[in-house]
């Protein structure tokens, strides 16, 4: 009985060596953890002022040519300096322009259409910004920003209007105007689809920044 009861006791010991709090020990990690995402670096028009970024224009260069546009800082300011950040990192370089809605909009702007996108990118195109509807009107060539239904959803696409559209008023950003290449945007527009996905979409080569005159609005 001796041996049996000895055996019980070291049985018991062992159980609440096993299962007692052992505060020293560490934690088991997750094997598929979610990456968490790295700081946000500071971009080149963090701290620009309006004064500053209306004095900005941007010249889109794609495969067919130009389109060169005028921002409203004064009306969507965060939405501009989104932009002219996107544009001075040169998250648009070899992107697409990958969405068309014949007499509508052609979509630029989707960072995952850049066949070589780097982790960093893929980062900064998952940054939502905040809506800044404004009392721009959505008429041809308008630039905006486009989103899904949730609100505040906004990161790096853009749209360019080929025809006035006053439903989008009010709802969406409506940040600077094509003042250079609406000929080439009705070219993209009126380029064959399959739905509303361009059958070979036109490849933005480089996007640039440079001095103008402020917009009149």
């Amino acid at each position: 009985m001796s041996l049996i009861l000895l055996l019980w006791v070291l049985a018991i010991s062992g159980l609440s060596q096993d299962t007692g709090e052992n505060n020293d020990r560490k934690p088991v990690k997750k094997t598929n953890q979610r990456p968490t995402a790295p700081p946000k670096k500071t971009e080149p028009f963090d701290t620009a002022d309006v004064k500053t970024m209306a004095t900005k224009c941007v010249k889109i260069q794609t495969e067919k040519g130009f389109i060169t546009m005028e921002l409203f800082p004064e009306s969507a300011p965060e939405t501009v300096r989104n932009f002219l950040n996107l544009v001075a990192i040169k998250a648009f370089d070899n992107t697409t322009f990958s969405r068309i809605v014949p007499d509508f909009v052609i979509q630029g702007g989707n960072l995952f259409t850049n066949e070589n996108i780097t982790p960093e990118m893929t980062w900064r195109a998952v940054r939502k910004i905040r809506d800044e509807p404004s009392l721009i009107k959505h008429e041809r060539g308008i630039v905006s920003m486009a989103r899904p239904e949730e609100p505040n959803s906004a990161s790096t696409d853009f749209f360019i209007l080929v025809t006035n559209s006053s439903g989008l008023d009010g709802k969406f950003a409506a940040f600077g105007k094509v003042i250079k290449g609406m000929d080439l945007v009705d070219t993209i527009n009126k380029m064959p689809v399959d739905g509303e996905e361009p059958k070979k979409p036109v490849r933005i080569t480089k996007a640039t920044i440079f001095g103008c005159a402020p917009p009149s609005q």
